[in-house]
């Protein structure tokens, strides 16, 4: 028997072991058969383990002791010597165990027991068939487990504009955590040698995080999903699927949304009124070196700690920028060809809008903003696991020439997967946050 067919029986011997597990869970006493049987399934267990562990040493043993042979040698001594070429071996895509378990999933129509049989048979690899015998299922569909959620969520950083430019993330602890802040009051001051110290009233503020629920449609080809065997880019295709759809409504609930409507506070609304600025309308050099010297000294003048500032704005603004030229023809801001402004990173993202209308205006508006904030003060919350779901008959809505077009899963051969991702986001200090407002730059 050899080793994959050791490492099927040793998952059908776990699934008998779950469902014994799943009789005692749910409040129903094992019988005295049932406990034997138990007792005899784990120790077959523990047996097939240890065989596949010897064969799996004895295959390390195999191939370290492997001789090269001289082929000139060989040919000398009247033996036939081949030589095969040696072929690199193909880098693991980070997040494929997931991508490679939604691949299962779908093709075995949600049964959890028997993607895991496809996973070993596709050769998915052994953690993915393991986690998928072990998966939870919960209203959202499946929770997949955090060590193959982990890397999808780690891959975010590249995608999400909030994220790259230094936001810090912590787990939420049963769907909450709170930080403290030190929000002003302490008295400090030089005194004389018989005075008393004065007594220090600092005042404490909390920043509280509660997971809030980020639901992402990702339709995929069911060509892909039908692939049987492991292939680098498929997994790559179905991982930027997954994590382009998570950040680009990331970066939406980040940077716009209100807090209403189970969803986060963003840099628009945490935003002081203080620290709110008009732009002028752009029309010289002088003009936009202002504004842009105006949103940096919101903070400046605030005492924000500018660990590591930048800027998030429209690609239509940033082209602007990057187009000015002074008298001479030269750029007026070259860093921008670096992704540098001011000597801050600048993020680009179509999540800030380019149709704002000014207060008392009518549409269409042609109005963008600008953000600059200490990201090292903004803080995103989250749970460390995903849940996914599927569809292959689902309809979904794309925007086509401005407007909305339902499309069927069915009729395209697709699936849609569904990522559900919880989590929250806000400043540690509110006054680390600066919008430019009224923009029309490039407009």
């Amino acid at each position: 028997m050899n080793i994959n067919e050791l490492r099927r029986e040793r998952a059908t011997i776990n699934q008998q072991v779950q469902a014994l597990a799943a009789i005692e869970a749910g409040g129903v006493a094992l019988s005295a058969e049932q406990h034997a049987e138990f007792a005899s399934l784990s120790t077959k267990f523990s047996e097939i383990t240890a065989q596949i562990e010897r064969a799996e040493a004895a295959e390390r043993m195999a191939a370290a002791a492997a001789v090269v042979i001289d082929p000139t040698a060989a040919a000398v001594a009247g033996a036939a010597a081949p030589v095969v070429p040696a072929e690199p071996k193909i880098p693991e895509v980070k997040g494929a165990k997931m991508a490679r378990m939604v691949r299962a999933l779908a093709a075995a129509r949600g049964d959890t027991q028997l993607a895991s049989k496809l996973a070993i048979e596709r050769g998915f690899g052994e953690e993915v068939a393991m986690s998928l015998n072990t998966l939870e299922t919960s209203a959202g569909g499946v929770l997949v487990p955090s060590n193959l959620s982990s890397e999808v969520i780690e891959l975010l950083r590249p995608k999400s504009v909030v994220r790259r430019l230094g936001a810090r993330t912590l787990p939420l602890s049963n769907g909450n955590i709170t930080i403290p802040r030190l929000k002003g009051g302490a008295v400090v001051g030089y005194i004389g040698a018989d005075d008393d110290i004065p007594a220090s009233q600092q005042q404490f503020d909390d920043l509280k995080l509660t997971a809030k629920k980020l639901a992402a449609l990702v339709p995929i080809a069911n060509d892909l999903l039908k692939y049987a065997g492991v292939n680098p880019n498929v997994d790559q295709i179905v991982v930027a699927d997954l994590t382009s759809a998570i950040g680009t409504r990331e970066d939406k609930a980040f940077i716009l949304d209100d807090g209403n409507s189970n969803t986060p506070k963003g840099l628009r609304h945490w935003a002081v009124q203080a620290n709110k600025i008009t732009a002028s309308d752009g029309s010289t050099i002088q003009k936009v070196d202002t504004d842009l010297n105006k949103v940096i000294l919101a903070l400046e003048g605030a005492d924000a700690n500018m660990i590591t500032p930048g800027w998030i704005m429209a690609p239509r603004v940033f082209r602007f920028l990057t187009s000015m030229r002074d008298g001479n023809g030269n750029k007026v801001y070259p860093e921008l060809d670096n992704g540098m402004l001011r000597g801050y990173p600048v993020g680009r993202t179509t999540q800030v809008p380019v149709n704002l209308v000014a207060e008392g205006g009518k549409e269409p508006g042609n109005l963008s903003e600008i953000y600059f904030a200490d990201f090292g003060d903004l803080f995103i919350g989250e749970e460390e696991a995903l849940e996914i779901d599927y569809s292959k008959e689902a309809t979904y809505t794309i925007a086509r020439d401005g407007k909305s077009e339902t499309v069927s899963a069915f009729q395209r051969d697709q699936t849609l997967i569904r990522v559900i991702a919880k989590n929250d986001f806000g400043p540690r200090h509110v006054e680390s946050i600066a919008v430019l407002t009224g923009v029309r730059w490039g407009a």
